[in-house]
């Protein structure tokens, strides 16, 4: 409803279309239970957003000469005043994907294309985006703010660019869709672990990037890849009472085995060129993990491999703190723990739980069970997601019990 409504009534209106979509949910919690869900729920909350986005305007004077063309693109095909069109099943991707675009304008800086296409396209909240950028909540506000001025100082607008801009915008729009996707797979703040919505949503859009003749890249369909194995085994990342379920404790028959197919076409065409990107070695070390026939049968060194990889691409120390889990099951504990002994002192991950209990992971294989269970109680508490959190509380407490 966001992409669709500011396409029409543009950028500038941003704030105003978010405002009146929020509206018209409410209206509908409202009426909904009281009148019946009209035949077309999508189309009548589009009306009643466009209703109450039009009375705001039309107290703006500078808005009059507009408003006609406004309502023929609220109603294509010479729809009736009144009737709400129905076309909105039909656009709607088109309109995401033109949203995402328009949200990763060269005017904003990289953080600010993300957090503002997470926040308008994904629908993700302020403290979510925070925990993706390992920030406080406060910056991604302002960022926010900063982004929306901007947008209005560069007259954008929603559409997808012609092919002299588009590539530019790729490696946002990529980087976009991976978080939006991460978010789903697992939720930075939520009961639930997975958010199945966000992935398949994240999927989409990135179909229709990789259905794009004039961005169709090696990275987009490394991109595709990733997300098609990691959705492979979202039914059984949690058990049926919601608690957390490694990878190890999984139900590997239980795989979607058409996901994982077409996650190995996308990272065929992935193979073109000469290009390697850090989602090509994302995807390479997601395919172990979904062509191993057990948690046993992980090749374990073709994925240190292609974290070593991966760290000269992006050294982040996120990836640095992944690759430690791939040197733990390689070459053992004491070796990760040295891994591990730099990450400790970063700032950016003093607050992030999986340091906390990746570290206290490496004192159990070494038989440190007292101060491992310190650092599962204060990973725990760290954790933002009810379902990580009572994972960790559970291994805590049985831990040299």
């Amino acid at each position: 409803m966001v992409a669709t409504l500011t396409r029409i009534f543009g950028i500038g209106q941003l704030d105003l279309v978010q405002d009146v979509v929020q509206e018209a949910f409410v209206r509908a919690l409202r009426t909904w239970p009281l009148h019946g869900v009209p035949d077309n729920p999508s189309a009548w909350l589009i009306q009643v957003a466009k209703n109450r986005a039009l009375d705001v305007l039309r107290r703006k004077s500078r808005w009059s000469d507009k408003e006609a063309a406004v309502q023929r693109a609220l109603l294509p095909g010479g729809g009736i005043e009144g009737q709400p069109a129905a076309y909105f099943s039909t656009e709607v991707d088109d309109d995401q994907l033109c949203m995402v675009f328009a949200c990763c304008h060269p005017a904003l800086s990289r953080d600010a294309q993300v957090a503002l296409t997470l926040k308008t396209v994904g629908g993700f909240g302020v403290d979510e985006i925070a925990a993706a950028f390992l920030v406080r909540s406060a910056t991604i506000a302002q960022r926010l703010v900063r982004a929306k001025k901007a947008l209005r100082r560069a007259r954008a607008e929603v559409v997808v660019p012609g092919p002299d801009e588009l590539p530019e915008r790729l490696d946002a729009v990529l980087e976009v869709l991976y978080l939006m996707f991460n978010e789903g797979y697992a939720a930075s703040a939520s009961d639930e672990l997975v958010r199945e919505d966000l992935c398949h949503e994240a999927i989409q859009l990135i179909e229709l990037v990789a259905r794009n003749r004039a961005v169709a890249s090696p990275s987009v369909h490394a991109l595709a890849a990733l997300c098609y194995f990691q959705a492979s085994r979202l039914a059984t990342r949690t058990s049926s009472d919601g608690e957390l379920l490694l990878l190890e404790a999984q139900d590997r028959r239980r795989w979607n085995r058409a996901f994982i197919r077409t996650g190995l076409a996308h990272l065929q065409r992935a193979a073109h060129g000469e290009l390697v990107s850090s989602y090509h070695l994302q995807a390479e070390i997601a395919s172990c993990h979904a062509l191993a026939e057990s948690a046993d049968a992980t090749d374990w060194r073709k994925i240190l491999v292609c974290y070593d990889a991966l760290f000269g691409l992006d050294p982040s120390p996120v990836v640095a703190l992944n690759r430690v889990v791939a040197v733990l099951h390689v070459e053992g504990a004491d070796t990760a723990l040295a891994a591990l002994e730099p990450l400790r002192e970063d700032e950016r991950l003093r607050n992030y739980y999986l340091l906390s209990a990746v570290h206290g992971e490496i004192l159990l294989r070494r038989g440190e069970t007292a101060k491992a269970r310190g650092l599962l109680v204060r990973a725990a508490e760290l954790a933002g997601n009810t379902a990580v959190r009572r994972f960790l509380e559970t291994k805590a407490a049985t831990t040299g019990a």
